[in-house]
């Protein structure tokens, strides 16, 4: 990687971290979700872990790219936590990893569509405790507490790093205007992607924005 890619750059009057800025906040969300559950996890079983794997591909999302509608608060602490409720569930109720891990991520998938809170990570930890329940020694309902409190941690990280480094969090898209002439509406977006029939990791307000903004960049050099 070049180093002119990660170190801060100036842009539009303002510095700017880069990809840097996801690097530190990923090192500060990770340092602080560990080390607060360790504190919280004193009075419960010593064997929990202080930290679970997936909350690392959840920090590459609220800290890379908190814009996407898959990394929202309510998206990353809903989607884990929901999914890891669901992976204990089926694991304890099925007994079997291999079905048990099949059926978890299955229905933490619908259950986190239902619930608007997709979350990629959330099928880490369906998987990751369904697993967890079938296992030797069985996880039990104390192992959603290290899920909570790390999730709950990076949230809260995740909110004040990302406001403070000029990325809005959570991240809210703002309707364009758009005036009589133009070459397309704001409904016919909506119309493209139900005629694709595929779901995009971008909201479709950004999306009328970045073509609004596209347009008049192209107008304004031509």
């Amino acid at each position: 990687m070049a180093l002119n890619s990660i170190i801060p750059t100036q842009v539009g009057g303002k510095r700017r971290l880069g990809p840097f800025r996801a690097v530190l906040g990923a090192l500060f969300g990770i340092a602080v979700a560990g080390a607060l559950t360790r504190l919280l996890e004193s009075g419960y079983d010593p064997a929990l872990p202080f930290l679970v794997a997936p909350l690392g591909a959840s920090a590459v999302l609220v800290f890379a790219v908190p814009a996407s509608p898959l990394a929202q608060p309510w998206s990353v602490f809903g989607g884990n936590v929901l999914s890891a409720a669901v992976g204990l569930s089926v694991g304890r109720l099925i007994g079997d990893p291999w079905l048990a891990g099949s059926v978890a991520v299955a229905l933490a998938i619908a259950v986190m569509t239902m619930t608007r809170s997709l979350h990629p990570p959330g099928g880490a930890c369906a998987l990751l405790c369904a697993l967890g329940a079938t296992g030797t020694p069985a996880w039990g309902w104390e192992h959603l507490v290290p899920f909570v409190f790390n999730v709950g941690a990076l949230c809260f990280v995740g909110w004040i790093y990302n406001n403070a480094t000029d990325h809005p969090w959570p991240h809210h898209a703002t309707p364009v205007k758009h005036q009589p002439g133009e070459p397309y509406k704001r409904e016919d977006i909506d119309a493209l992607l139900a005629e694709w029939d595929e779901t995009l990791d971008v909201d479709a307000d950004d999306l009328d924005a970045f073509v609004q903004a596209l347009l008049k960049r192209g107008a304004a050099r031509g």
